[in-house]
């Protein structure tokens, strides 16, 4: 039997095209100027492109990313291409029929896999029968973090075992130490494994964050620990506020590295919103409801309703009143503590 704490140690080693805005950025954008997953400017023509039925601005792009070696916007990519193939892939198909070999046609065809098989009650067996496309992405460039990302999803909803699953957790460290689709990955995994354990979660994000640059990605995992503590754990009574407290500040310090108003970073900032909002931290979460702009995004919104814009719209009108209510406090800059 393998202690679930021996798993620790090895993972520590290592839509529409928006229009142009009626107001100035940083303004408050209306209602019907919010988008929900909007892309940016570089995914954006490859999707109106696949639209037509046209692949190639979607291979480029992709051959772009690999080239430069931009791993978290080649996995961002990735899944929202292979998103658009779920419900339209004719696009795909021709791509896959005219480059079989290619990276990043076969990067696109393992996450469509995937994601096709995730949805079915036989998620594990069909999981298992398309791990030969996840191993023939990894093979098209060895470099390339993404395809071990896929393998590390997979084997959650495959129901692998700790040993085979650190085995592809240093394959892909190895690769790219702080990429945070991996880390995403290996957190959810760990969750199962733990069986809901969310300290042990947030000592994995919490070291990783450590170990990673000021401006990785990483610095936002101990936040999506506690976004799923808070969604999954029963409030704020297991874990010491202290703990949620340093990882909102984590993500906070890293939100405002980022250019205000962008769609790259949305899907952080709209998840820090939510942990800020469960922390009443009313004035945190407005000035992250100002940096978001007028871009939301599905996730964490779909977790709570069917309606992920509209459930956007509610949470941005609570944190407006909720904001200008509450007071910062001089000496931290959090709201005062009587009001969480």
């Amino acid at each position: 039997m393998v202690s679930t704490m021996s798993l620790l140690p090895p993972f520590i080693r290592a839509s529409r095209v928006p229009r142009k805005l009626s107001r100035p950025v940083g303004g408050p954008p209306a209602d019907d100027e919010v988008f929900l997953d909007a892309p940016d400017d570089r995914l954006g023509p490859a999707l109106v492109a696949a639209g037509r039925g046209e692949y190639r601005p979607a291979a480029e792009l992709l051959a772009a990313t690999r080239t430069s070696a931009d791993w978290e916007n080649r996995d961002r990519y990735a899944r929202r291409l292979a998103a658009f193939a779920r419900s339209r892939d004719e696009w795909y198909e021709a791509w896959r029929t005219a480059s079989p070999y290619e990276p990043d046609a076969l990067l696109v065809g393992a996450q469509l896999a995937v994601d096709r098989a995730w949805q079915s009650p036989a998620r594990a067996e069909l999981l298992r029968q398309v791990s030969p496309l996840i191993t023939a992405a990894a093979h098209g460039d060895d470099r390339d973090p993404v395809p071990w990302r896929i393998a590390l999803d997979h084997a959650r909803g495959a129901q692998a075992g700790p040993k085979y699953f650190e085995q592809l957790w240093e394959a892909a460290v190895r690769r790219a130490p702080h990429h945070y689709g991996c880390h995403v990955a290996a957190l959810r995994y760990l969750a199962s494994f733990w069986h809901g354990s969310h300290r042990e979660c947030f000592d994995f994000a919490d070291l990783a964050a450590q170990d990673a640059p000021a401006g990785s990605l990483v610095q936002a995992l101990p936040a999506r620990a506690a976004f799923a503590y808070l969604t999954e754990g029963g409030g704020l009574s297991t874990l010491p506020r202290e703990r949620l407290d340093a990882a909102a500040d984590r993500a906070i310090a890293l939100s405002a590295l980022f250019p205000a108003a962008a769609p790259w970073p949305a899907e952080v900032r709209n998840k820090l919103m939510y942990v800020l909002v469960r922390l009443e931290r009313w004035p945190d979460a407005g000035e992250q409801l100002r940096l978001i702009g007028p871009y939301a995004t599905s996730f964490p919104w779909d977790r709570f309703s069917d309606d992920p814009l509209g459930r956007f719209l509610e949470v941005r009108d609570e944190v407006r009143r909720k904001a200008a209510s509450h007071p910062r406090s001089e000496r931290t800059g959090r709201a005062r503590s009587g009001d969480h």
